[in-house]
């Protein structure tokens, strides 16, 4: 596979990036890179109003899917144009579910499923199975499997797109929900307020202590024809999204499976989803979002023939010439060196002390971070295979720095 995120950068030294992570987070496919029989990868275009960002892309990760044992599907350009808004709100009216198909949208431009299967005991809707459980065997290595219209998607984590086993740094912004709030990968600071080291974000719905499934999450009482299967054997518990209830306080996020924080992107705080895994990293139920949405959500993007939007008139596609703009003249200009390396590589002029440093690979994956104190640093590269990279440092300030970085 050939690069998509770093080759969009490759023949520009050193540029500074300043709009909005819902803007920037994206992984832009720079024209031509293709995955999956032969069809185009990642996002293809990023466009953008005062009040959303229209994301165009084909449902096809840039990293290697397959094989999905017992799934006859296969996947497919989905040409999808989503609209994200960019002035989330909590909606404090009615929730509102996270229905079957697509219910956000990963930094890669595939889908983030929710975590029902789409089959219920006895076709009531009462007793919802978890699509971890019962279709898990399906999943190829980065957990993700194609739906019958060919829609590649991910139910739970997406363990190709980012260091999801990466405990030391706050976890990828890795997607956004269609209520226009971010998604997290588990990692993140222990306190909202970014105090407290790190933590891995726990889910608060916990598995009930229930014999017999005869009643609802919230303890009310079904009809006898309303009752689920014996738990055991087929259905053991968990197998279901109700055998599940939210105990507020037993985990680290809300019924939505978020939290509000501060967050590497959103300095001054943001209400964020996150993806929530066990202590061995597995996916934990309700996996990414949860049962409903936290805000509001736009129509058009969710519900049959959705994600079509037509790119306004008035937009600004991402990257331009109004929106990269080079560094400053020396001696502020960034230095890094050599280019190539054999291991060891000097940041020197760091605009901020306190700088976040990523290297990421040619999917757009952080294979290497470090935080600085100092207006330099010096990184030893010498464990990444030879070939091209692209160094980002994040400022305080929420100034973004990215040099090409190439290794030998």
């Amino acid at each position: 596979m050939r690069p998509n995120l770093l080759a969009l950068f490759l023949a520009i030294p050193l540029l500074t990036l300043s709009q909005d992570a819902e803007i920037t987070s994206w992984i832009i496919n720079p024209g031509g890179e293709t995955g999956y029989n032969g069809n185009l990868t990642n996002v293809q275009q990023v466009a953008y109003t005062d009040a959303d960002v229209y994301v165009r892309c084909t449902c096809i990760p840039g990293y290697d899917i397959g094989p999905w044992a017992g799934n006859p599907n296969t996947p497919a350009n989905q040409d999808f144009c989503f609209r994200i808004t960019r002035g989330p709100v909590e909606n404090t009216g009615t929730l509102v579910n996270t229905p079957l198909g697509h219910i956000g949208v990963w930094r890669n431009g595939v889908s983030i499923f929710n975590a029902k299967d789409g089959i219920s005991y006895n076709n009531q809707g009462i007793w919802n199975r978890d699509a971890y459980i019962f279709e898990g065997s399906s999943f190829d290595a980065c957990l993700g499997h194609p739906a019958p219209n060919g829609e590649y998607h991910h139910h739970v984590s997406p363990n190709c797109l980012y260091a999801h086993t990466d405990d030391e740094h706050h976890s990828d912004l890795i997607g956004f929900a269609f209520d226009g709030y971010p998604v997290y990968g588990a990692f993140a600071y222990t306190n909202p307020d970014g105090t407290g080291g790190l933590s891995r974000m726990r889910s608060s719905y916990q598995l009930r202590t229930i014999t017999q499934r005869t009643t609802r999450p919230d303890g009310s009482a079904l009809q006898p024809n309303q009752y689920g299967p014996a738990i055991g054997g087929q259905y053991p518990l968990g197998a279901f999204l109700e055998d599940y209830a939210f105990v507020a306080g037993s985990g680290d996020l809300d019924e939505h499976n978020g939290r509000t924080g501060v967050t590497p992107e959103y300095p001054e705080g943001t209400y964020a989803y996150f993806v929530t895994l066990t202590e061995n990293l597995l996916p934990a139920y309700p996996y990414v979002i949860g049962p409903t949405y936290r805000g509001t959500v736009p129509a058009g993007n969710t519900g049959p023939q959705s994600g079509h939007f037509t790119i306004p008139g008035n937009a600004t596609t991402f990257p331009s010439s109004t929106n990269l703009k080079e560094v400053g003249a020396a001696p502020a200009d960034l230095l890094v060196f050599p280019v190539p390396t054999d291991g060891l590589l000097t940041i020197a002029n760091l605009p901020v002390e306190g700088a976040g440093i990523d290297i990421m690979d040619a999917t757009g994956r952080s294979v290497m971070r470090s935080q600085v104190s100092t207006s330099w640093a010096q990184l030893d590269l010498a464990a990444l295979p030879a070939g091209s990279y692209l160094l980002r440092a994040d400022g305080k300030d929420g100034q973004v720095l990215v040099s090409k970085v190439m290794v030998r």
